[in-house]
């Protein structure tokens, strides 16, 4: 299932988000699209959109390439 592929990159990458104090969490897959919050550190960061874009989003579709994007869900 593409949600649990997903989960499993999202365990992978959360150490890194943590080490500064951020995090990520899986909000839900729907047509290719993953929905993710970033929370602590990572939540209004100037950097958050690039962490999203080069970092969470890559490494997502390296790992489950049927991925379209990764969007961010606001409060």
């Amino acid at each position: 299932m593409m949600e649990d592929k997903v989960r499993e990159v999202i365990e992978k990458v959360r150490p890194m988000l943590q080490m500064d104090g951020g995090d990520v969490e899986l909000v839900g897959v729907e047509d290719g699209v993953v929905k993710v919050k970033l929370r602590g550190a990572c939540h209004g960061c100037p950097m958050s959109r690039m962490t999203l874009k080069i970092g969470i989003e890559q490494a997502i579709k390296r790992a489950v390439p049927e991925v379209k994007r990764v969007e961010e869900l606001e409060e």
